[in-house]
């Protein structure tokens, strides 16, 4: 027993000494960071290989590639050095961040109105994000209504609110909207706009407040002062900009697995690790040393290499003889002594009779490891009882916690009647584990901001789409529970399908039916346009979606408001039929309440003004959108395109324009001209109109809406026969789906995606 201590002691003593040569590493000796005869520094700023100044000795180009490029403007004393050929002036590269200077958006009222430009950022060129976990979106004033929104297929809208009746009320420090305000911004955001507007009349503020200022900072350093509101204290606090982080990496779009086929542009040197980086829709890796390594890890050819420990006098805990090996060291005793040689004048030990000592040292090392090998087995037998243990315990809780045994309740009354669909299945995470292949990554069908989706096979071969949410709200989950109840009685030819549900697992999982024929937004806009969408297909998908709203909007009880009607939500079916999908932002409302007060949700050019304006939500906000969605089908035009003219912009706008100004056969699709005659045109144009109406009352209710298609579909005098479209693969294929706002559309919605498969989406959470 004694020496079982003694050993215990030793290797105590190896594990404390190794970790003081970790603290202890020299930097007199520091490795290159920077490739060969490359300048290593612009101004105050040291940039390290993959990033680069220009071209080195050699003649070839110092940064990894052209995205990693760091201009140094020497006009300016010190140096600043900018990001490729843009003004992003930078302040520090370290480890897998990026500080740069960031302009404030300034709206100012002094004695008349006045506005500096709009302050944007466009980063799409460069392997880096803005971090969504150092920057928050921040605005200062005392009569401010500020907003953030994505920008060049950046598709997500955020603000907040800053007041204060004087600048009595408002505190030192705090940025919780009295003065000051903050909000934080989505995953993988490359590029941003900001706008600012008052809420009052700027006179009544005007004297302790003349500015309000909107802008994106690394929120630890900008701590939020009364002074602020001056626009002179505000200017000598900020000299007009303020510290945002990027986050950078390497081999946009790639895996490790994926970069690592490719040995020639593979970016991790020798003895390092790889680590994947996702943001959003952004995706690629980053490399890192081995640990008891150090270096650069994308500087070829040596990468990181090895740390001498026993070349450091700090690091060398040996009593005796120090052996370096590769990321790590050890000691030795002399011959004929005997110890760990760690403990400095005891760490060896004189042997009185070496054979005897051998001896006993075998023997001692034999029934050590045989002990060890029983202890490890009973030691992971009981680790492995206890966990399974937990495991269940674990399952049971989430079940608990996400309202299963409220869903049995709730679905108890339909089991064998006529409103059930019988098909809703309750499944077990084992279950889902299988149908999925343990949540394979090559089963992913898309990602978006809420979750994952991936493509399950049942044990009859069908398919099924599963969906894995990002977040829960313990505080919502009841009315989550009753959403699916009455989600799951929906049985319509046109609506997408609810199949089941998991709750065994921290965020609810949803299981929906599979349409595997892409979505209409992709259907509309595929470069070189969809053959198939004649005007008779045109006027029959419209009152597909109609008749599925119309039914939401009436049948179902309680009636439910999509919310987020647009053409990347409608899919198109195997028989090319129209199936209204995402209810990601629905919601249900009673019989007896026409309008329901809620948080703005929707999607840009989409929207009904109307609810961004009061919040107030109604059927007619669908029936607005729908007008969009009509707009868009009859001119294959995308419902926001920047490259138009202000009030252009919108399709709404633009399709309105147009009719007043009698040029609506200008602006619609030339197929759907030629295919019918001007009557049915201008018929469907008024419809479109109707439902753009400003004011929700002044719109026709999805049900009219439905019955005037179906009225105009039997006025053609050639019905479609129903062609058969099997092959999926000509028309779905990989076609671009990023056109312009030509004839070939436009991207600045957001709404593509490379994915044949869209799914309906129900949040485990009314966001």
């Amino acid at each position: 027993m004694t020496h079982l201590f003694s050993k215990l002691h030793d290797l105590l003593l190896l594990f404390l000494c190794f970790s003081m040569a970790k603290a202890a590493l020299s930097t007199d000796n520091d490795p290159p960071i920077s490739k060969p005869g490359c300048q290593t520094k612009c101004g105050n700023l040291t940039v390290p290989y993959p990033f680069g100044i220009g071209v080195g000795q050699d003649g070839l180009l110092c940064a990894l590639s052209s995205h990693y490029i760091v201009t140094c403007n020497t006009t300016f004393s010190p140096a600043k050095p900018f990001i490729g050929t843009g003004n992003l002036d930078i302040t520090e590269i370290i480890d897998t961040k990026i500080r740069i200077k960031n302009s404030v958006d300034r709206r100012c009222y002094n004695s008349q109105l006045y506005k500096a430009g709009k302050t944007w950022i466009d980063l799409r060129e460069y392997p880096m994000v803005f971090s969504d976990t150092e920057n928050k979106f921040t605005a200062v004033g005392c009569n401010t209504f500020a907003v953030i929104g994505g920008v060049r297929g950046q598709n997500f809208i955020s603000g907040c609110i800053a007041t204060c009746s004087n600048s009595s009320v408002v505190t030192d420090g705090s940025c919780s909207g009295i003065g000051c305000c903050q909000t934080a911004i989505p995953k993988g955001v490359k590029s941003y706009e900001i706008g600012l507007k008052e809420l009052i009349n700027d006179t009544d503020v005007f004297n302790y407040n003349p500015c309000s200022y909107g802008f994106l900072a690394e929120y630890k350093t900008f701590i939020f002062n009364v002074t602020d509101l001056n626009d002179i204290g505000f200017k000598n606090r900020t000299r007009d900009s303020v510290p945002v982080v990027l986050d950078w990496y390497i081999g946009e779009g790639q895996t490790c697995a994926v970069a690592k086929r490719n040995k020639s542009s593979y970016a991790c040197q020798a003895n390092t690790n790889c680590s994947e980086f996702v943001s959003g829709s952004s995706k690629g890796y980053r490399c890192s040393c081995l640990s008891g390594y150090q270096g650069n890890p994308y500087l070829g050819p040596a990468g990181c290499t090895d740390i001498d420990e026993c070349a450091n006098p700090k690091m060398n805990c040996c009593s005796n003889t120090c052996h370096n090996t590769g990321g790590s060291f050890y000691c030795s005793c002399p011959k004929g002594y005997s110890g760990d040689g760690m403990t400095k004048g005891s760490g060896c030990r004189m042997l009185t009779d070496p054979r005897n000592n051998s001896q006993f040292a075998i023997k001692f090392s034999l029934g050590m490891s045989f002990g060890v090998l029983i202890c490890m087995s009973l030691i992971a037998l009981m680790y492995f009882s206890i966990r399974r243990k937990k495991l269940i315990k674990m399952r049971e809780k989430f079940f608990e916690n996400n309202g299963g045994m409220l869903l049995k309740q709730q679905l108890a009354p339909y089991e064998g009647s006529e409103k059930s669909n019988g098909s809703f299945k309750i499944y077990s995470s084992d279950e889902l584990k299988s149908i999925t292949s343990n949540y394979s990554e090559a089963r992913i069908l898309g990602k978006g901001g809420y979750g994952i989706v991936y493509k399950g096979i049942l044990e009859d071969g069908s398919a099924v789409a599963v969906k894995i949410s990002k977040f829960v709200d313990q505080t919502q989950i009841e009315q989550f529970i009753n959403e699916v109840a009455i989600l799951t009685q929906i049985n319509h030819r046109n609506v997408v399908r609810l199949k089941g549900c998991c709750l065994e697992t921290q965020v609810p999982v949803l299981v929906y039916e599979y349409i595997s024929n892409g979505t209409l937004f992709e259907h509309i806009h595929r470069k070189g346009g969809a053959y198939w969408l004649t005007w008779r297909n045109c006027i029959r998908l419209a009152m597909e979606a109609a008749n599925a709203l119309s039914y939401l909007h009436s049948a179902a009880s309680p009636p439910i408001i999509h919310r987020d009607v647009k053409s990347s939500n409608i899919l198109i079916d195997d028989s090319f039929k129209a199936k209204i999908s995402d209810f990601g932002a629905s919601r249900l409302i009673s019989i007896d309440q026409t309008e329901v007060t809620t948080l703005v949700l929707g999607t840009r050019g989409y929207l009904d003004p109307e609810y961004f304006q009061t919040s107030v939500l109604t059927e007619k906000s669908d029936v607005y959108s729908f007008g969009v969605l009509l707009a868009e089908l009859l001119t294959k035009q995308p419902p926001l395109c920047l490259e138009r003219k202000v009030e252009e912009r919108n399709l709404a706008g633009y399709f309105l324009k147009a009719l007043k100004e009698d040029r609506l056969l200008d602006v619609l699709d030339p197929q759907l001209v030629s295919e019918s005659d001007e009557e049915q045109l201008f018929d469907v144009a008024k419809l479109v109109k109707n439902c753009l109406s400003v004011k929700g009352e002044d719109r026709p209710t999805m049900s009219e809406v439905a019955a005037r298609l179906e009225g105009l579909k039997n006025r053609i005098n050639h019905p479609w026969l129903g062609q058969s479209y099997d092959d999926s693969t000509s028309l779905l294929g990989h076609q671009d789906l990023y056109p312009s706002c030509s004839s070939d559309n436009n991207p600045s919605t957001g709404e593509a995606s490379g994915q044949n498969v869209m799914l309906v989406e129900i949040s485990p959470l009314p966001r």
